[in-house]
């Protein structure tokens, strides 16, 4: 059956991916193949190529294409990794993890999201990715180590829960900052110690949980 959204893909990965710098062949044909368009509500699939973030509703968000291709450019995965994402939400960037990595488990706090996640990585096949319900802000010990962590929301702090689960030389991807704007970090795990690097500045939902944002804190910042 003719894919009616090949097209707008394929300008999405050449004009927002590609040409903004990052050129992982692997990463930029794993863009090309799943069809962004599944995991937004049917009433915006629309924009599901727009170069920017769409409302999947309960105040959630699915990232901009090019902050899911940069989050996972950053992960530095050659295949076969371990990978766990924290934040669901509409499934596409496990998607992406999925086809990149060997495993990905990833948290969500909302059942209906993590079933509507789940019914579209069951209809495009895609099976090592494991969602858990749960607080993410502590992580999923049960699978650590992990070779790469991706926070798709944003945190005030870095939870040391989060650096616990690094493999060495793993990488935690993960915004950081106030309410209302956060660099986007990556933190790599030596042997004795932790090296981080400011990427480029951004705007998350709120991270909540134990080691996130409470309620009350989080209830001004923008999705």
């Amino acid at each position: 059956m003719e894919d009616p959204f090949a097209s707008q893909r394929e300008q999405m990965v050449a004009g927002q991916i590609a040409r903004r710098g990052i050129l992982d062949p692997r990463l930029l044909a794993v863009l090309q193949e799943i069809p962004r368009h599944l995991f937004v509500p049917t009433n915006q699939e629309q924009w599901a190529y727009e170069d920017g973030p769409l409302s999947i509703g309960l105040g959630q968000t699915i990232s901009q294409p090019y902050i899911v291709a940069l989050m996972t450019n950053l992960c530095q995965l050659e295949g076969g990794e371990t990978v766990l994402e924290i934040g669901t939400g509409s499934g596409y960037q496990a998607a992406i993890l999925g086809k990149m990595a060997g495993t990905v488990h990833t948290m969500e706090r909302h059942m209906e999201l993590a079933a509507r996640a789940r019914r579209v990585l069951d209809e495009l096949e895609i099976h090592n990715v494991h969602i858990h319900l749960g607080d993410g802000s502590t992580g999923w010990a049960e699978a650590a180590p992990y070779h790469a962590i991706v926070v798709t929301a944003a945190a005030p702090r870095v939870p040391p829960a989060l650096l616990e689960q690094l493999a060495p030389n793993g990488r935690l991807v993960i915004p950081v900052g106030s309410r209302f704007s956060q660099t986007l970090q990556v933190w790599i795990r030596l042997q004795d110690r932790f090296l981080h690097e400011d990427i480029i500045p951004v705007v998350f939902v709120p991270l909540l949980g134990k080691n996130g944002w409470t309620r009350d804190d989080a209830s001004g910042m923008d999705g």
